[in-house]
C-alpha cells in the first residue's frame, strides 16, 4: 500500500450527456462521395508547399500500387472537425494499413458514434468541476476497455468492437469501421490526459495493458514501412510523434533496416516534436519528410480527397 493519500473517485458527481452542451454534432461532419480536386491541384505552381503536396499525393498512390503500408497518425482535432467520414473513405479504398492516435480520438469518436455529438465547452465546465463528467462517456468507454482487457485486445480494437455492436451512428465511427475492416487503430494513452481517467470506472491495469498491446501492434506495422511506405501525422503535436519515434527504433532494433520511406505532418502550426520526430529524424537514413501548415478541416480534407481521386 502506498503511504500517500489518493483522491476517492467514487465521490465524483456525474451527469447525463444529454444535459451537456456539445460544440460539435454529426450534422456538421464532412460528406463522403466523389469531389474532383485534380483540376485545382494541377493549377497549383510546382513551387514550395504546392509542389510538396502534389509529390506526397503521388507517393501515397504509388505506395498503394506497390502494396506498401500507409499509416495514419491522428490527433483529436481531426475527429472533432468532422473528418472521420473521409478517413473511413480512404480506409475503404484500401489506402490505410493502420491508424495510431491519442486517447482523445477514441473519446470523440465514441461520443459521435453513440450520441451524435462531442466536444464540450471546457472553459464553462471547468469552473464548476463538471468538465468531463458525462456519465455515459466514462462508463461506456471504460467498460469497453475492461472487456478488451479480459479478451486480450488492444484498446482501439476493444472500443471499435463495442461501437460496432451498440453505436447508433457507427457509420461515422472511425474505430467501428476499422474494426469491421480488420485495420488496427492503435490508441496510445497518457494516463491522466483523458476525461475517462477521472472516473471510478477507470481501471489502470486494463488501460495500460490494452494500450501497451496497441504499441506492440503499431511497432510491427512501422517495421513494414521499409522502401516505400508512408507515415502521415494528421494533427497530433505530442503523443503520436513521440510514439512513432519509439516504435521506429523498436522496429529497427528487431528487424534491422527500416528506411527509405516518406513522412508528413499536417497541423495548424509548427510543433517541435512533430517536426523533429516525424519529418526529420526518421528519414535521416533515407526517405523524405514534409510539413504542411494549415487548418486540418481544409488541408487534411484536401489531402484525403486528392489521394482518393
Amino acid at each position: 500500500m502506498s503511504r500517500y493519500k489518493e483522491i476517492n473517485l467514487n465521490k465524483i458527481k456525474t451527469y447525463p450527456i444529454d444535459q451537456r452542451y456539445s460544440k460539435v454534432n454529426k450534422n456538421a461532419f464532412a460528406q463522403k462521395g466523389k469531389v474532383p480536386v485534380s483540376d485545382f491541384l494541377n493549377c497549383l505552381p510546382d513551387i514550395l508547399a504546392a509542389k510538396d503536396i502534389k509529390e506526397l499525393i503521388a507517393t501515397c498512390k504509388e505506395a498503394k500500387q506497390n502494396h506498401k503500408p500507409i499509416i495514419i497518425g491522428l490527433g483529436g482535432h481531426t475527429i472533432k472537425c468532422g473528418l472521420a467520414p473521409l478517413l473511413i473513405e480512404v480506409m475503404e479504398a484500401g489506402f490505410v494499413s493502420a491508424f495510431v492516435c491519442n486517447g482523445s480520438v477514441a473519446i470523440h469518436d465514441y461520443e459521435i458514434a453513440c450520441f451524435g455529438k462531442t466536444s464540450e465547452d471546457v472553459s464553462a465546465a471547468l469552473s464548476d468541476g463538471s468538465f468531463g463528467m458525462a456519465e455515459e462517456t466514462a462508463k461506456g468507454i471504460n467498460t469497453a476497455i475492461n472487456k478488451g482487457f479480459e479478451e486480450g485486445l488492444g484498446l482501439g480494437e476493444a472500443i471499435g468492437k463495442e461501437l460496432d455492436n451498440i453505436a447508433k451512428n457507427k457509420e461515422l465511427s472511425l474505430l467501428a469501421s476499422a474494426y469491421q475492416f480488420g485495420i488496427p487503430v492503435c490508441v496510445q494513452v497518457a494516463i491522466g490526459t483523458d476525461i475517462i481517467h477521472q472516473s471510478p470506472y477507470a481501471n489502470g491495469k486494463a488501460i495500460g495493458d490494452c494500450s501497451m498491446r496497441d504499441f506492440r501492434i503499431f511497432a510491427e506495422k512501422v517495421s513494414k514501412l521499409n522502401e516505400g511506405g508512408v507515415f502521415l501525422n494528421l494533427g497530433s503535436a505530442v503523443i503520436v510523434p513521440e510514439v512513432f519515434l519509439k516504435a521506429l527504433t523498436v522496429a529497427r532494433n528487431i528487424y534491422g533496416k527500416v528506411q527509405d520511406f516518406t513522412t508528413a505532418v499536417f497541423d495548424f502550426n509548427m510543433h517541435y516534436r512533430a517536426k523533429v520526430n516525424v519529418v526529420q529524424r526518421p528519414i535521416e537514413n533515407g526517405g523524405k519528410g514534409y510539413y504542411f501548415i494549415g487548418h486540418n478541416e481544409i488541408m487534411v480534407a484536401l489531402l484525403l480527397k486528392a489521394i482518393l481521386e
